[in-house]
């Protein structure tokens, strides 16, 4: 089963690791424990409402919340808010609880927790629910561009 995110990954010459799981619930703390995956090595992906109608993707490790004043000040922007589905779903074209950072119907920055560069590899989402891959998170910051960010809540 392929996704446009794991295109995206093999038009780019990404190794990584497709992971399936049974999609129960929406979240990375339920997909972590359905492939018995460290939770803080999996990462979910936040799309983040900004000033004057722009948007960007966050990287956050499923065990940490993000700082709403944290990625506004990263992004440059007065405020930020958590984007809702229908934002979420038609930016991306994938559904929520299946948002991939890879192959993004519209480009959007993307912003990377800075914890995650702490290891070796993290599990991501592919573009459907119920499939992940496992990269390294200096590959996703190198393929995307990413910023990488202190952005965890206190």
């Amino acid at each position: 089963m392929t996704t446009r995110g794991i295109q995206f990954l093999k038009s780019k010459k990404i190794l990584y690791q497709v992971i399936k799981y049974n999609h129960e619930a929406k979240g990375a703390e339920f997909a972590a424990q359905a492939v018995g995956f460290p939770l803080d090595q999996t990462v979910k992906t936040l799309v983040v409402a900004l000033d004057d109608n722009a948007f960007a993707l966050v990287l956050m490790p499923g065990d940490r919340q993000l700082s709403m004043k944290k990625i506004a000040a990263a992004c440059g922007a007065k405020r930020a808010a958590m984007a809702d589905t229908v934002t979420a779903q038609r930016l991306t074209g994938y559904l929520v609880g299946g948002i991939s950072p890879f192959g993004t119907q519209k480009h959007l920055p993307v912003v990377m927790e800075a914890c995650l560069q702490g290891y070796d590899e993290v599990m991501i989402n592919a573009g459907r629910r119920g499939i992940m891959v496992k990269i390294s998170p200096k590959d996703i910051v190198a393929v995307m561009n990413a910023k990488i960010v202190d952005l965890v809540q206190e």
